[in-house]
């Protein structure tokens, strides 16, 4: 009688270890998953920046780049997300210990290696947003356009190019400051974008500008001012559309990411257990070492 409740208590015991161990969450793999994926989004990210597909610059050139060069870079983003993920959630399922023998629910080892590459998804995209985020508040402690508070204006670095025509002069005395005029100017040219456009006041004020700036005659200025207004809108436009289209890739890209890191962590664990993958996976067998031992059904 006292064996066999020295049994029951080993069984009872080994049964909750092997329960314990199937719903643990295996850490070394996730990281393994994450910085395999995090590695890899940079090296394709490089390139594709290398060979000009980027949309968030705001110099005039891309800003004048067309909309299929915007689409383009976008895809490229999306499939780069592919690739990156489903490299690491790859790693993350293969790397990941066998699920006990003991399980409740049949698929419980596919859904053990798919939350361990999806786990890995998600800790690569918190590291690469942190990472985002502080080269981010690098580059504006550094932007020379912290110097004067009072003369900092987010139409700055879109609207420099339209800043620099705007008070363009052939003559000018040395050491003119123009920072204020120039913070006050894009302000103005940025309601360009708004629904009722520049007023009238503004106009006025500008042209007034420009002709104590530059010395232009009153027609000249006007006819400056309209000119640049005009191409202050098309510019703020391009930007907002080339902002929005990376907004959306970024988002499609993490979301499509999650599902490729989940289905590739699957298929990594197949492939340590020796089992075969479905139809739409079978391509990937011949990366097994041996795959005479995993039919396709």
């Amino acid at each position: 009688m006292t064996i066999e409740t020295l049994v029951q208590e080993d069984v009872m015991e080994g049964g909750a270890a092997i329960v314990e161990d199937r719903r643990t969450i295996q850490w070394g793999s996730v990281l393994a998953g994450a910085f395999a994926a995090g590695a890899m989004s940079f090296i394709l990210v490089g390139f594709g920046v290398a060979i000009g597909l980027g949309v968030s610059s705001a110099s005039p050139t891309w800003r004048d780049a067309s909309a299929a060069l915007a689409l383009l870079s976008g895809l490229y983003l999306i499939i780069q997300a592919i690739v990156s993920f489903g490299f690491g959630g790859y790693i993350a399922g293969r790397t990941t210990r066998p699920a006990p023998a003991l399980a409740t629910i049949e698929d419980d080892g596919e859904r053990r290696d798919g939350l361990h590459g999806l786990t890995s998804w998600a800790l690569a995209v918190l590291i690469g947003a942190a990472l985002l985020a502080i080269l981010g508040a690098a580059a504006l402690d550094r932007s020379p356009l912290r110097s004067g508070a009072g003369n900092v204006t987010s139409a700055e670095p879109l609207l420099s190019y339209e800043l620099d025509k705007l008070f363009r002069a052939p003559r000018r005395p040395p050491n003119t400051d123009m920072r204020e005029a120039r913070a006050e100017a894009g302000r103005i040219l940025m309601t360009s974008s708004s629904h009722s456009g520049v007023s009238t006041d503004d106009r006025a004020y500008l042209v007034q500008q420009v002709a104590a700036a530059t010395g232009l005659a009153a027609p000249d200025s006007e006819r400056r001012v309209d000119a640049m207004i005009a191409e202050s809108h098309t510019a703020i436009n391009r930007a907002r559309r080339n902002s929005i289209i990376v907004a959306f890739s970024v988002a499609a890209a993490a979301l499509i990411g999650a599902a490729v890191a989940w289905g590739a962590a699957v298929a990594g664990g197949r492939h340590r257990d020796g089992e075969p993958l479905p139809n739409w996976m079978a391509s990937s067998n011949r990366f097994h070492r041996n795959p005479r031992a995993m039919p396709v059904p």
